[in-house]
Order: C-alpha cells, then sequence, then structure tokens
C-alpha cells in the first residue's frame, strides 16, 4: 500500500502506486503516475503529466525490487521521467534536496543527485550519472553514462558531456569543451574574488595545458592548502576514471 502524510494533495487522476511513501506537505498535481517502492520527502510539489519511479529504461533489468529516493523541497515540472535503479548501479536512484527540475528533464536508473541543483527544460541524464551540489544544466544538456558532473559546474546549453566536468567549471558544446571557470555563478554564490581567481590558475594548468600533469599537481599544493575549493578541484581530476571535460 501507499503512505500518503494527511497534508499531502493530490490532483485529479494521478495513480500513486504501491510501495510509495510521500513525505508532508508534498504536492502532486494531477495526471501524475508514481510508482514504488519510491520515497518522497516534505514539501515536493510534482506538476503534471510527470512519470516518477518507474521501472528502468535498461535491456537488464528483470523486474528486481529497486528503489527511488527523493529529498525535501523539490520542484518537478511538467513531463518529467525519473526511474528507478538497477540491480548493477546500486538498486537505487537517489535525488537530494531543494533542487528544481524544469518540463520534459530525464533522470535515468542510478543516478546520484546532490541538492539545490537546477535541470533546465530537456536537460538528460544517461544511466549511473553523478551530479554535485549547485550544479546547472541548461537547456537539453545531456550527460553520458558513468559520467560525474562536479558542483557548481554549468553544462552549456545543447551540451554533451562524455566525460567527467569538474567542479567549479563551465562547459559547453557537442561535445562539451572547457570554457573555464564558472565565475558569475560562483559570484552569485558569494564566492570571494581571491578563491574564483585561485580556483582559475588551477584551471590554467589542469585542463588548459596539455600534456604530464604531475609537476602542475606539485606545484598547485599550497594553493590547494590555502583554498578547500581548489583542493576539491584537484581531487576531482586526480580521481576522474573516465577522464575530464578538457
Amino acid at each position: 500500500m501507499a503512505s500518503v502524510a494527511d497534508n499531502c494533495e493530490v490532483g485529479a487522476y494521478s495513480i500513486i502506486g504501491a510501495d510509495v511513501e510521500l513525505g508532508e506537505g508534498t504536492v502532486i498535481g494531477p495526471h501524475v503516475v508514481i510508482k514504488g517502492p519510491t520515497k518522497i520527502g516534505k514539501n515536493n510539489r510534482i506538476f503534471q503529466f510527470s512519470s516518477i519511479g518507474e521501472d528502468p529504461q535498461d535491456l537488464k533489468y528483470a523486474g528486481e525490487t529497486t528503489k527511488l529516493q527523493i529529498g525535501d523541497s523539490n520542484i518537478v515540472r511538467e513531463y518529467a521521467t525519473i526511474n528507478r535503479g538497477t540491480i548493477g548501479g546500486g538498486a537505487i536512484t537517489r535525488i537530494g534536496s531543494h533542487n528544481l527540475f524544469m518540463a520534459y528533464i530525464h533522470i535515468a536508473h542510478d543516478c546520484q543527485i546532490s541538492d539545490h541543483t537546477v535541470f533546465a527544460n530537456g536537460a538528460s541524464l544517461a544511466g549511473h550519472v553523478e551530479v554535485g551540489s549547485h550544479a546547472i544544466l541548461a537547456g537539453f544538456a545531456c550527460v553520458h553514462q558513468f559520467c560525474t558532473v562536479g558542483e557548481h559546474a554549468f553544462v552549456g546549453l545543447n551540451s554533451v558531456a562524455n566525460r567527467d566536468v569538474p567542479p567549479f567549471m563551465m562547459v559547453v558544446g557537442n561535445y562539451a569543451e572547457a570554457k573555464g571557470i564558472n565565475k558569475n555563478g560562483l559570484r552569485r554564490r558569494d564566492f570571494s574574488e581571491e578563491v574564483i581567481a585561485a580556483l582559475h590558475r588551477a584551471y590554467l594548468a589542469l585542463i588548459r595545458q596539455r600534456g604530464d600533469r604531475s609537476e602542475a599537481l606539485k606545484a598547485l599544493q599550497p594553493l590547494c592548502k590555502e583554498h578547500d575549493e581548489v583542493g576539491r578541484f584537484v581531487d576531482f581530476i586526480k580521481k576522474s576514471e573516465r577522464g575530464v571535460v578538457r
């Protein structure tokens, strides 16, 4: 059976399936389908014609029990599709809190999305994608399966990211290319000019320069110690298994 908090609202013709849990204050518009096992937290707003928690679009999926988990205070606009996980990907698709998913977005199986992200109209994630906090995907941006988009990154309009997008960076194009640090976005979030300048130095050393990164990594160690953001930028690049957008 479904579990629906007393102060939830469910619009006309919506279907709330078995093993669906809706938290307090969540509002479901008309003509929405939510399939379980799905857990949706407090104060979410899901607009009409969205499909939430449907089976993963994976030919290997054979009806196993997998989950979708959504946090609090998310907005999901019209015709969005968000699928549950697969056994091969940890069996769960997980979405954090305070995210905005605009119309026609798609989040595939086993994706892991943090908090305060924005997915503009038509943005899509293939399976097993990770998206860090405060990242923005512009309209019709797409991310290849198994890629990671770092915190505070920006993926531009109609871009296709087939490699990892480091945090704090802006990438644009098909296939996506690095266009620098996401300076305007960072300024809007009250990052200091000193931190932005330090990130720009790290970007020039690790992304714009070609060849062996070992010397650049050594040279950046003092900057990593001085600015935690630079340390996170460098660590992301060092740990990337797919390689990063350059």
